[in-house]
């Protein structure tokens, strides 16, 4: 049966958002191009608008709801579907996000489907020279999907690679926590001093003699000292003249926005820390990465030189960009420099309270790295069933079958908060 439908015959409503008067906080959300990313909102980005305004009720999203990014090159494009409104709140988009609203729930996330496997062709989809071109919807309206037309067969192929999604996101917030946890023990160890002193109890709490440090101006456990991260970690640039072996293959690339894309090549090979040194995308960021890879000249690689200091190095130099950030160099878009990593202050405590931290935290970055590769595994199995549940290659019964497989084959994926 032929199933192929322009995106304008199934419909029922198109249109962009406000120019939104932001307020601290209010009943009303509002979603602006940073919060789509992955076929995902991120609320995080998301800010309020002041709810003591009338607005038209087209304009209030829906549950069901997909959003397209409608401005700027490399942004435009990008979809995300409105699963749930946030308990107690009602949602709105800016004037950079266009709506597509259809009639059914489950006809708008397999419309949703369809266009987030076609992301990169939307993101074609420009009018205008600049950087900030504006989306041609007439041009996505145009653009014709192939999934059945039965409401019935849309809720079990949607229900199918919900499932997928689901698992990631769960695997998410398990990394999430995951990082907290590092990150509150790194606070307690590290800014608190109440590492386990010999006794395995609080050392500041305890009585731990403190001393005051000249060059950081505050007291710090007796014994410690203040070296710079180029004593305790190499720190190299993403230039391609690393004297790195260059090798062939598909691997993560690392640019200044820390987007990791593919290439065909990698320059590194090794368990490190990433740093975005460029703000071009709004922040600086800094990662993990264990594997093969290559960078951009803005990012900045640092490997401990011994093993014990990475996930250590890692949690000073995420509270560390919060002043590189005020530091940074160039009038337009902020940048840091190589200098300023390599003089970035570190505590160089005993070996027992290194040792100790690397033996608690090590083991938490390991789970993280398997369920990243896990979720990876898991958004190629979506995308490769998708094109195929919409055009009937596969069909849903043998389509959950491989979800099965997939799902008991990375069982050893596991988190438990008690």
């Amino acid at each position: 049966m032929n199933n192929w439908r322009r995106v304008d015959e199934i419909i029922s409503y198109y249109g962009k958002g406000v120019t939104p008067k932001y307020v601290k906080e209010s009943s009303i959300i509002v979603l602006n191009q940073k919060c789509i990313r992955n076929n995902n909102i991120d609320y995080s980005f998301a800010r309020y608008i002041d709810d003591s305004k009338t607005y038209s009720e087209n304009k209030l999203l829906k549950e069901g709801d997909v959003l397209i990014n409608s401005t700027g090159q490399g942004t435009a494009g990008r979809v995300a579907f409105l699963e749930k409104i946030p308990k107690g709140k009602k949602v709105i988009v800016d004037s950079h996000i266009l709506v597509l609203r259809t009639n059914d729930y489950w006809e708008s996330k397999c419309l949703n489907y369809s266009l987030y496997s076609i992301e990169p062709l939307l993101q074609t989809f420009l009018d205008g020279s600049t950087g900030q071109g504006e989306f041609d919807k007439l041009r996505m309206f145009n653009v014709e999907v192939n999934y059945s037309q039965d409401s019935q067969d849309q809720r079990s192929i949607a229900k199918v690679l919900s499932d997928l999604d689901a698992k990631i996101e769960l695997n998410n917030k398990i990394n999430a926590e995951l990082e907290a946890m590092a990150k509150l023990t790194y606070d307690y160890w590290f800014v608190q001093f109440d590492f386990p002193n010999k006794n395995g109890k609080p050392y500041k709490s305890s009585g731990g003699k403190m001393v005051y440090n000249e060059e950081l101006k505050r007291e710090i456990p007796e014994g410690w000292e203040v070296k710079r991260l180029e004593e305790i970690a190499n720190i190299t640039t993403g230039k391609l003249d690393s004297n790195a072996e260059v090798e062939n293959g598909s691997y993560h690339f690392y640019t200044c926005a820390s987007e990791p894309t593919r290439t065909d090549s990698f320059a590194f090979d090794d368990s490190v820390i990433l740093i975005a040194g460029n703000n071009a995308a709004g922040n600086f960021h800094v990662n993990r990465y264990t594997g093969k890879f290559n960078a951009y000249q803005r990012t900045y690689i640092v490997t401990a030189k011994e093993e014990k200091y990475l996930n250590y190095l890692y949690q000073i130099l995420v509270l560390q960009m919060k002043l590189l950030k005020k530091r940074g160099k160039g009038s337009q878009t902020k940048f840091i420099t190589l200098g300023m990593l390599t003089e970035t202050p570190i505590f160089d405590t005993n070996s027992e309270v290194i040792d100790a931290f690397h033996k608690i935290s090590h083991p938490m970055y390991e789970k993280q790295m398997n369920i990243l590769n896990e979720n990876q595994k898991l958004a190629e199995l979506r995308d490769w069933l998708l094109p195929m549940l919409m055009n009937g290659q596969v069909k849903v019964g043998e389509a959950k079958g491989k979800v099965q497989m997939n799902m008991a084959a990375e069982s050893d994926v596991q988190y438990n908060k008690g």
